[in-house]
């Protein structure tokens, strides 16, 4: 809201954020013209250093001048109104000091790009504008007219030819009217994905002329039997008829594409273009809602008497058990209320998934966030939220806990024990999932947490009274729980058996599948082609340059590639270090068994899902969508495959080698390797049919895979609480890991036992380490690492308190100056 201020000019001053790591807000002077205009939670363009600008965040408006530094000018005000609400600067407030960052690098994370405007921007003419000229006013009009004459205008030169400082809000203005557009957003400017749909030509939709046409077809037995299949699909005679994509027509119905072009060229068929992009309009239909079960009822009603108790709830559903029903049941009674929901999920291969299953029930209050939105839909949607106008159900991955949102009654975050609820590199390090909790407080809503195997940390809280607990045991529809089938690896290859990296079991249970024409999934948590190539004679095996780390060979690239830093190289002919011709491929990923598979099932449609094929903006969605469409047979996957993904056809799932996860370097390796198996295990046997998951090991006797066959979460979580509880890990302490980076091996190593050696003396909480990680070097920064536990009992913030003042006063003593400290609170 706009300040009273007296008729004579008060000085002003505002506390600046600034989107930098910065420890504290910074005091700027409001220029007596900007009085009236300047409002707090706006963006202002400032100067910082001497030649940098910044749009900076006002935080306070008051009249205190600084008291050790002269203060600057506001250069310009950007905003005539508040782009930030309260509720959500104080919610900032909070992940800066819990998460131990800056408030500047919270902003830095939480605003798109397309709001972060600099003294740098390039106006251009925008491509639709007509020329009308009518609606702009004096100043407006010299912009656009200068504009009409030039390719582009930077922000001086607009500022040169009104002969003002203040000329956000007429670009501002500019841009709605569609007169200008950012460079920024004409680079990324939307393009929507392109179907190609079949139907009737016009002079065949006369029921009398298809017959005729049908008498015609007598002789081409193929494409009379793809016309019948196109009319089936689209129930043309019906009331409601169906659009039919291409693709999908003579994929269901068996064919090629040469007889759907006989068609067409006999002017049956015709083929039409749609738009189809994630941001278009969700139009809501009017299904029959599926009614809930008397399992999902009783868990509803249980969710709703504990959020009379606690302000969380934990619901504990089995795989296929219908906890998204549940969830709809319970974002329809918010809406009801005039409510916001905020719908967490950890992929965005999950998101779309939802989307495209609950758009045509909840329609155009629908509003969708995540990474893979370019910055013009990011700005759209912030905006949308920030005015209220339409979105009543956000959804998304855990960038949307950042956006302005308001009035929220109800937050879901969906499969809670998924690590991507965890943000790693950069700052703000949180997790989404604990955030979410806090941020409900904040807005007064209740918060409902749903896995089918719950964290650890999110079950014991459950159990002990801190949430509601409520359990679904019951699979929807009496559906049952898949075969859990174990295949020993090592006997497979002493029998000489294995077919490429498939055991006899596994083999033949894809070919059973496929000839049944049922879908297959496999999960290998490695994409690339080959992990590492190796020299037959001496055991040289290529590395980064840059990190500690073997390059991983990538065939579709003929490339070896870091994943660390993006480091490729081409693949050598002989051996670095001895000359040898003698190189091996060792060990496999995604890309090797796509390869492998179009060679033992050729006259099948097998694709990938990893990160090397969902690169693009639209890929998730593609190879999602084609896969329901039955266009794909065996979908390849890393672990985007596992989470919570609904597919009609998936009988199998196999797990090429269940080991990778079971002994990785890490104190929750059981814990996660189970819930990653228990879920993709859960793809398989859904709708009515009772699927097989395939877990392909060297120890088939091991305690997790066991646990795994008898689906025995809470077996499973009870020896895990045993050894946390002995060896004082989470959930019984709270951890933070300090990653200490330095160019020089060295003086890492040294600063890293400076650090040590004072925290020793001013915290009371365990230290470990210092320690390389088992990958110690990465673009050139080597690493150390150092482990705080905390104790629950412990005063933690005073512990923080203490912990930041030592790093900061080591670093104003020069001790550790040129190395990199960065703070991680729950790290894993």
């Amino acid at each position: 809201m706009k300040l009273n201020l007296p008729t004579l000019m008060t000085t002003l001053f505002a506390d600046i954020i600034i989107p930098l790591p910065l420890p504290q807000l910074f005091t700027y002077r409001i220029p007596t013209i900007y009085n009236e205009v300047a409002q707090e939670r706006a963006r202002v363009v400032v100067q910082f250093g001497k030649n940098k600008l910044y749009s900076g965040l006002i935080a306070k408006i008051h009249s205190t001048a600084p008291e050790h530094y002269q203060a600057k000018y506001i250069e310009e005000v950007i905003d005539s109104e508040p782009i930030v609400t309260e509720e959500q600067l104080n919610f900032w407030a909070w992940i800066a000091e819990y998460y131990m960052c800056t408030i500047g690098e919270v902003y830095n994370a939480a605003l798109p790009s397309g709001l972060k405007l600099s003294s740098e921007t390039i106006i251009l003419p925008h491509p639709d504008f007509d020329g009308d000229f009518r609606v702009l006013n004096d100043k407006e009009f010299l912009v656009a007219e200068a504009l009409s004459s030039s390719e582009n205008l930077t922000l001086k030169e607009i500022s040169d030819i009104l002969s003002i400082k203040t000329i956000m809000p007429i670009i501002n203005s500019l841009i709605k009217k569609k007169v200008a557009i950012a460079e920024e957003d004409l680079k990324l400017k939307f393009k929507p994905k392109i179907e190609e749909y079949v139907r009737l030509t016009k002079q065949c939709r006369s029921e009398d002329v298809l017959r005729l046409k049908f008498d015609d077809l007598t002789n081409a037995p193929k494409q009379l039997e793809l016309l019948l299949h196109y009319i089936k699909l689209s129930k043309w005679h019906s009331e409601q008829p169906r659009e039919v994509k291409k693709v999908v027509l003579y994929k269901q119905a068996d064919s090629s594409l040469a007889q759907l072009k006989g068609l067409i060229q006999k002017e049956i068929l015709e083929i039409y273009e749609k738009e189809e992009g994630r941001l278009s309009p969700f139009l809501k239909e009017e299904l029959i809602t599926p009614p809930l079960n008397e399992f999902q009822l009783k868990a509803t009603s249980e969710i709703e008497e504990g959020f009379k108790q606690k302000d969380v709830a934990l619901l504990h559903g089995i795989t296929s058990s219908g906890k998204t029903e549940i969830y709809l049941n319970l974002i329809n009674k918010e809406l009801a209320k005039g409510k916001t929901v905020l719908y967490l999920v950890p992929e965005i291969a999950l998101t779309t998934q939802l989307v495209n299953r609950i758009k045509k029930r909840l329609g155009k209050v629908l509003g969708v966030y995540h990474s893979k939105f370019n910055e013009n839909e990011r700005v759209e949607i912030w905006n949308n939220t920030l005015n209220q106008s339409g979105y009543k159900v956000l959804i998304g991955a855990r960038s949307t806990l950042l956006l302005p949102i308001t009035n929220v009654g109800l937050v879901i975050v969906d499969e809670e024990h998924e690590t991507s609820y965890k943000q790693h590199e950069p700052s703000p390090r949180y997790n989404a999932r604990d955030a979410a909790i806090v941020f409900a407080k904040h807005q007064g809503a209740k918060v409902l947490l749903g896995s089918a195997t719950p964290s650890m940390e999110s079950y014991l809280n459950a159990t002990n009274g801190k949430y509601a607990y409520v359990q679904l045991n019951k699979r929807y529809g009496e559906m049952q729980l898949p075969e859990m089938v174990v295949a020993n690896i090592a006997e497979a290859q002493k029998k000489k058996t294995l077919k490429s990296h498939l055991t006899p079991e596994l083999f033949h249970a894809i070919g059973g599948a496929l000839e049944r024409k049922e879908q297959i999934i496999l999960f290998k948590n490695r994409r690339g082609f080959s992990p590492f190539l190796k020299c037959n004679q001496c055991g040289w095996i290529p590395e980064c340059k840059s990190c500690d780390i073997s390059l991983t060979y990538h065939k579709y690239k003929n490339q070896l590639n870091c994943h660390y830093c993006g480091f490729a190289s081409h693949v050598p002919q002989t051996c670095s270090a001895c000359g040898s011709r003698e190189l091996q491929m060792l060990g496999y990923g995604t890309e090797k068994i796509e390869e492998d598979l179009e060679i033992l099932f050729p006259n099948n449609s097998i694709q990938r899902l990893d990160l090397d094929t969902t690169r693009s903006k639209n890929a998730y969605q593609k190879i999602l969508m084609d896969f329901e469409n039955g266009e794909i047979d065996i979908l390849v996957g890393t672990q985007m495959v596992t989470k919570g993904l609904d597919f009609d056809n998936v009988s199998l799932v196999g797990v090429l080698n269940a080991d990778d996860m079971l002994h990785y370097p890490d104190f929750r390796a059981f814990e996660r390797a189970f819930q990653t198996l228990e879920q993709v295990s859960g793809r398989a046997g859904r709708k009515h049919k009772k699927g097989t998951v395939i877990i392909q090991t060297y120890d088939p006797n091991h305690t997790v895979i066991q646990q795994l066959i008898q689906h025995n979460y809470k077996g499973m979580i009870k020896e895990q609480l045993t050894h946390r509880l002995q060896f004082h890990y989470p959930p019984f302490t709270r951890l933070l890991r300090i990653t200490v980076k330095n160019k020089v091996d060295s003086v890492c190593a040294d600063h890293a036992k400076i650090i040590v050696h004072e925290l020793k003396k001013n915290l009371k909480s365990e230290i470990l380490g210092p320690e390389k990680p088992s990958i110690s070097r990465i673009r050139n920064w080597y690493i150390q690492h150092i482990l705080i536990k905390f104790n629950k009992n412990m005063n933690q913030p005073l512990e923080k308190v203490a912990l930041k003042n030592c790093i900061e006063n080591l670093y104003s003593e020069k001790l550790i100056s040129n190395s990199r400290v960065n703070l991680d609170v729950d790290p894993y």
